[in-house]
C-alpha cells in the first residue's frame, strides 16, 4: 500500500496529520505499513498531485476525503470530523478508510 502525505513549506498540522496516520494504521493492523511525506512548493506540482490542501493524505493515489469541486492550490485544508473543523482527518476517521483498503 503507498501512502503519501502531502504539505506545504512549514505546515503547521503535518505532524498531528503523521501522528493520527500512523496510530491509524497501527490500529488497523498495518503497523509495517509506512508512508511518505512530501511538500509541494509549487501550484503546478499542486495540480499534477491533486493537492487541495495542507495536509493532503493520498492513498494508492487517491484522496479519500476529496471534496468535490475543490480547486487544486498550495494553502492549509479543513476536514470535517465529528469534533468539528480541524487541520488533519481524525484517527477514527482515518481508521474507517484504512480498513476500507486493508
Amino acid at each position: 500500500m503507498e501512502i503519501e502525505v502531502l504539505v506545504v513549506p512549514d505546515c503547521p498540522n503535518e505532524k498531528v496529520a503523521a501522528e493520527r496516520l500512523r496510530q491509524a494504521l497501527d490500529d488497523v493492523g498495518l503497523r509495517e505499513v509506512g508512508f511518505t511525506t512530501r511538500v509541494v512548493a509549487d501550484q503546478a506540482e499542486a495540480e499534477r498531485s491533486g493537492f487541495t490542501g495542507s495536509p493532503t493524505i493520498l492513498i494508492e493515489g487517491r484522496d479519500p476525503f476529496a471534496e468535490p469541486g475543490r480547486a487544486p492550490g498550495l494553502a492549509c485544508r479543513v476536514y470535517r470530523t465529528p469534533g468539528g473543523l480541524a487541520g488533519a482527518p481524525g484517527v477514527e476517521q482515518l481508521r474507517q478508510v484504512l480498513s476500507r483498503l486493508s
